[in-house]
């Protein structure tokens, strides 16, 4: 009787396109070799507890550790097993994610690779379209405020361009990465190279840069490339180091 019941249940689940397996363990294959996607706007920690958030949900990938204030550019690269690969601004790898969702975290302390694991859905850290006037001085007063703790002496920040509606986002963001570059060299002990730069001078260009002239730092920002218009704070260091 019981033989009967299992071989009718077989049967039934069949008709659904299920095996006897099926019908006896439950249903299984395709959980086990596909996952989910993960959320377009998703948040992650490493095994190290570093914990990010992962920004697919535009055309440009961003990038935001939890404990920092920068926006991290992406470009996403196909790779070997159907993976894709994010690099920073520099061509560094910073992601791997794998086409069974799985993700790996590239650090200065981890270069062969952390694992990640997927914790929920996040906040888009993509930016604003713009700011009011007030808001991008207090972010520039914000970052001057910043910088000159970390170098240990005040460090002025101004623009060379008067900033517009559309180009307010991009002017604070550009501050805030600077200021983000000197509390990372600060940290790392390399004030001494900081007591180079008394002011820091954000001008708006074709494309984004970076020049210690004399004591002026020169961050270039270009308004038509949307974040990735501004320099990263490893490149901002690379120029300081030099």
């Amino acid at each position: 009787m019981a033989l009967a019941l299992v071989a009718s249940a077989g049967a039934a689940h069949a008709q659904n396109g299920h095996s006897l397996r099926d019908a006896l363990f439950g249903s299984r294959g395709a959980s086990d070799t596909r996952r989910a996607a993960p959320p377009a706007v998703a948040r992650y920690v490493s095994e190290t507890g570093s914990a990010f958030i992962l920004d697919r949900g535009a055309s440009q990938p961003l990038m935001k550790f939890e404990n920092s204030s920068e926006v991290w550019v992406l470009s996403a690269q196909p790779a070997p097993r159907g993976d894709t690969i994010y690099k920073n601004e520099m061509g560094e790898p910073v992601l791997r994610a794998s086409k069974l969702g799985g993700m790996t975290l590239f650090t200065a302390e981890r270069p062969a690779g952390d694992a990640a694991a997927l914790t929920g859905k996040a906040t888009s850290i993509q930016p604003p379209t713009v700011i009011s006037v007030n808001l991008l001085f207090q972010r520039l007063l914000q970052a001057s405020a910043r910088a000159s703790r970390a170098a240990q002496h005040r460090i002025a920040f101004e623009t060379v361009d008067d900033a517009t509606p559309a180009t307010s986002v991009l002017v604070a963001d550009t501050a805030t990465v600077t200021a983000e570059a000197f509390e990372k060299m600060a940290r790392n002990g390399d004030r001494n190279l900081l007591a180079r730069v008394v002011r820091v001078l954000l001008a708006e260009g074709r494309k984004p840069g970076v020049n210690l002239k004399g004591s002026d730092l020169i961050v270039t920002y270009a308004p038509d490339k949307g974040l990735s218009g501004r320099p990263s704070s490893k490149r901002i260091i690379k120029i300081v180091n030099r």
